[in-house]
């Protein structure tokens, strides 16, 4: 049977995983706690990815090696960068692309060196099957919402998007960063900390990887503060919800 791998990127999350969990056993392995289980009749190994790119590669490469993972997902959340990706709504990337990465001259802004690429796709059918449960879930948010987490962050009407998300060893949270990252990869959805990481280490490696984020702000001077509440009323449960229902259907 297949092994999948979970990463979420906040404690909150993790924590919703784990309770779907009904027998999970802690394995410790480089300072990390994996969540050995069963989700839905899947063999699920969950972790904490920690924050930065460096802290995630090392826990998706333990992962490969030592779980043998046979897919990837990682879910959390991410700052919007498209004008058109608003708090609320959930991304589900097609390639990430490291934002932070520049060996120029040597090699073009943004390329990994000696990968030739800067774009790292995501798996095509991984990422339309969790697109599809994150569009299922999402067309009813008070099932899984409490009314007032609706009405505080303006959740009427979210919407999931597909597109490129661009991860760097940066928080972005005012209107300047943000801009400029929206002049230079105009494409961008969202942006985050961990995810491009995870997807090169999946290449390395040959596994298929999928990223799921919900917009917690518009990574602007205007950003919400309650981040936290947001995590925890919001992105938790969704993430919980999307992943249950694309597990069920798997």
């Amino acid at each position: 049977m297949a092994v999948i791998g979970i990463m979420s990127a906040m404690h909150e999350e993790l924590a919703a995983v784990l309770a779907a969990m009904p027998d999970e056993q802690r394995v410790r392995v480089a300072g990390r706690d994996f969540w050995v289980g069963h989700w839905h009749g899947h063999d699920v190994v969950a972790v904490l990815s920690r924050i930065g790119k460096v802290a995630a590669a090392t826990t998706a490469t333990v992962l490969l090696e030592r779980f043998k993972v046979d897919a990837l997902v990682f879910t959390g959340a991410a700052g919007g960068l498209a004008p058109h990706a608003q708090v609320g709504d959930v991304v589900v990337a097609t390639g990430l692309v490291q934002h932070d990465m520049d060996a120029s001259p040597l090699f073009p802004r943004y390329e990994v060196p000696l990968y030739g690429r800067a774009r790292f796709d995501t798996d095509p059918a991984l990422s339309e099957a969790l697109a599809a449960a994150a569009s299922q879930v999402l067309s009813d948010p008070a099932q899984h919402l409490g009314a007032q987490a609706i009405a505080d962050f303006h959740l009427l009407s979210p919407r999931v998007h597909q597109g490129l998300i661009v991860s760097g060893d940066r928080f972005v949270s005012t209107t300047a960063e943000s801009q400029a990252l929206q002049r230079s990869l105009p494409d961008a959805l969202a942006v985050e900390m961990e995810g491009a990481a995870v997807a090169q280490v999946c290449l390395d490696y040959g596994v298929p990887f999928a990223a799921v984020r919900t917009i917690s702000d518009r990574a602007d001077d205007d950003a919400h503060t309650d981040f936290n509440r947001f995590i925890r009323e919001v992105a938790s449960r969704y993430s919980l919800a999307i992943l249950s229902q694309w597990l069920m259907h798997r």
